[in-house]
């Protein structure tokens, strides 16, 4: 397991250790091991967790790290708060991690890897109608208007099915984990990017609510997926499209104020957005979506792997009260 730390991989490993199996989890550094430890201590038997120390941009102790390994899931992969000067700071270590993690992978003859991506590698960048309905059979367009982060997950996915494709992966199978934005309970303190937005939305930095939309999934559904993925037959060779039902910021605003929290439920002007951005490097990064909607297929998610997406009251509000559970946030009640 591939980024330990993480709010996904939290979850994975969880399911992972309460399914029976022995987990070597990678971190960026072994200070970090001890906190990861005890956080997951509350939702598993950590016996059997263990950590090696990797870095996306080196090749030292990947080889080492996958021995032994039946499955792979590789869920590490950069995903800033803020657009970076230079977007190959994203794109290099995205696309390199994921090669990293397959060859070693491979030379360990490990049977599957289940990698994590993202809708921003299927639905971006091009100019379908409002009703057109992305599954796994698209890809965002990097020659179209894409964020660093889209194109990073865009490349790094496209060239770990390339690696597929090659004599050096030989037996061993890929599916890939493309899911929208990432809601649901903590385990720490530590949260998504995605979840951001539940955090603004509860601690008054957002005074109303921008017309952007989401995608989203629950981090459940997603550690639910990886495992699905993994050892389901059908699964080898396929992408899947984790989304829920959409929402827009206002949608969830209204979710956390029906569960007592002081949410914020207007509408901010879109001319209001772009005069934030220039203050705010966050805001700049969602001022392209204002308005926007683009939907994607679970269909494949719910027959393929048998996982039906929870709702977003329960995504938004488990996130909401897990903040608050670890300090992430004071927030005033109704």
């Amino acid at each position: 397991m591939t980024g330990a730390s993480g709010f996904i991989a939290g979850h994975c490993i969880i399911r992972l250790l309460n399914e029976g199996y022995k987990v070597r989890g990678s971190l960026r550094s072994m200070n970090q091991a001890e906190d990861v430890r005890t956080a997951l201590s509350a939702y598993a038997d950590v016996k059997d967790l263990s950590f090696v120390e990797l870095d996306l941009s080196s090749d030292e102790g990947w080889e080492t790290a996958a021995k032994g390994c039946t499955f792979v899931q590789h869920v590490a992969s950069p995903f800033p708060n803020t657009a970076p000067d230079n977007e190959d700071d994203l794109i290099v270590p995205a696309r390199e991690g994921a090669l990293r993690a397959l060859r070693a992978a491979a030379k360990a003859k490990v049977k599957r890897v289940v990698m994590t991506s993202s809708i921003a590698a299927i639905g971006y960048g091009r100019d379908h109608p409002k009703d057109y309905i992305y599954s796994e059979d698209d890809w965002s367009n990097l020659e179209g208007d894409l964020t660093a982060y889209a194109k990073s997950k865009t490349v790094a996915e496209q060239a770990a099915w390339e690696f597929m494709q090659t004599d050096a992966a030989g037996k061993m199978e890929l599916s890939v984990i493309n899911p929208g934005a990432v809601l649901g309970p903590l385990t720490s303190a530590d949260y998504s990017t995605s979840g951001d937005m539940v955090k603004k939305l509860l601690d008054g930095s957002v005074p109303a609510c921008p017309a952007i939309g989401f995608s989203c999934i629950d981090v459940r559904d997603v550690a639910d997926a990886h495992f699905e993925a993994m050892i389901r037959k059908v699964a080898a060779g396929r992408r899947y499209c984790l989304v829920g039902d959409y929402a827009w910021m206002i949608d969830v605003a209204c979710e956390l104020r029906s569960a007592g929290y002081a949410a914020p439920v207007r509408k901010l002007p879109n001319f209001m957005v772009h005069i934030l951005g220039i203050f705010d490097p966050t805001v700049r990064l969602i001022k392209a979506g204002l308005g926007k909607k683009s939907i994607f297929s679970n269909q494949r998610l719910i027959e393929e792997l048998d996982i039906t997406p929870r709702s977003i009251k329960e995504m938004s509000v488990s996130m909401a009260e897990s903040m608050v559970k670890f300090g992430v946030i004071s927030p005033k009640m109704l």
